[in-house]
């Protein structure tokens, strides 16, 4: 049990004046006293203590005559189960209001179709064991800062209209998950092909070179200049399954991680500080932020005990 750091009765200060009255033979005044709380407030955990325990008890009633009943959540289980249906489809067959059918199925943990699918399909994980193996490539759409924003200030009716959009393109390495990032003002074919350019710098600096590099169906990588880059280093270019994000999945995990510790860790003033912050943060989770997939170390310990391994 959690109490509240005021409380004035705790299950140890209720069964010490449960045992002053029952054992010692006081009043019930002389324990409300000694204990700084009401004759009433001691009668309720005697009469407690009769029926059953000194605990809390949940605060929820006991009859609930308006809650669904349990076959209604069992058939609105199997519907989106077994036929993916939404929850609008769910209500129509049912005859019940699409928000009771959406709140079941958040309650459940069904909210969303693709967790329908994530229990049918186990992710299937992989690791390349060579360093350069594999790149994940991906992009993550950002606004541009021109004032504090909403996720700052909670007030969305407060808007910048017509910043515009940067893109933040990011590469991740399978094996040892390093990664790199750039902040771009498109997604286009120019862009892409610099960042792979940067991208291939940077790990060959490291010792590594890429064989193989994985990316959406996005054009910027299907771009003539692109595909160039690659063929020019000796790399083979895969692309994932159509609307299969999960395909990429070091990639979009990395986004997640950019996106809450460094997009919108803090309030920047402008969009040119936050692109500024972006190097020292790529340092940080290269150098100094333990990963758990590598045993709570980061990611350049896990190059150097590849470069060991090849000695």
């Amino acid at each position: 049990m959690k109490a509240h750091r005021n409380a004035r009765t705790t299950p140890y200060s209720r069964a010490l004046m449960v045992r002053r009255i029952r054992q010692e033979g006081r009043s019930v005044g002389e324990a409300a006293a000694e204990l700084g709380i009401s004759r009433q407030t001691v009668w309720k955990w005697v009469r407690r203590f009769e029926s059953g325990g000194l605990e809390d008890r949940s605060s929820r009633p006991r009859p609930s005559p308006r809650q669904i009943p349990t076959r209604l959540v069992d058939q609105i289980e199997r519907l989106r189960r077994k036929r993916r249906l939404t929850a609008v489809e769910i209500a129509a067959e049912l005859g019940l209001a699409t928000s009771t059918v959406s709140r079941i199925l958040r309650r459940i943990g069904l909210g969303k179709l693709w967790r329908v699918e994530a229990d049918v399909r186990p992710a299937r994980r992989y690791e390349h064991e060579k360093p350069g193996a594999m790149i994940h490539i991906d992009a993550k759409k950002f606004a541009r800062i021109q004032t504090i924003g909403h996720r700052i200030h909670g007030d969305r009716s407060r808007r910048d209209r017509g910043a515009g959009w940067e893109w933040t393109f990011v590469a991740v390495d399978d094996c040892s998950r390093l990664a790199c990032a750039e902040v771009w003002p498109k997604e286009d074919g120019p862009s892409a092909t610099a960042f792979l350019r940067h991208v291939i710098a940077r790990f060959q600096g490291l010792g590594i070179r890429i064989e193989r590099i994985l990316t959406d169906n996005a054009r910027c990588y299907r771009s003539q200049g692109f595909s160039a880059v690659c063929q020019e280093h000796g790399i083979r270019q895969v692309f994932t399954r159509p609307y299969t994000p999960r395909t990429n999945g070091k990639a979009e995990r990395f986004i997640q991680t950019l996106t809450r510790r460094w997009a919108y860790r803090r309030a920047y003033p402008t969009s040119a500080h936050r692109t500024a912050a972006l190097r020292p943060w790529i340092t940080l989770y290269n150098h100094q932020r333990p990963h758990r997939s590598l045993g709570m170390r980061p990611p350049i310990a896990r190059l150097r005990e590849a470069r060991q391994q090849r000695a």
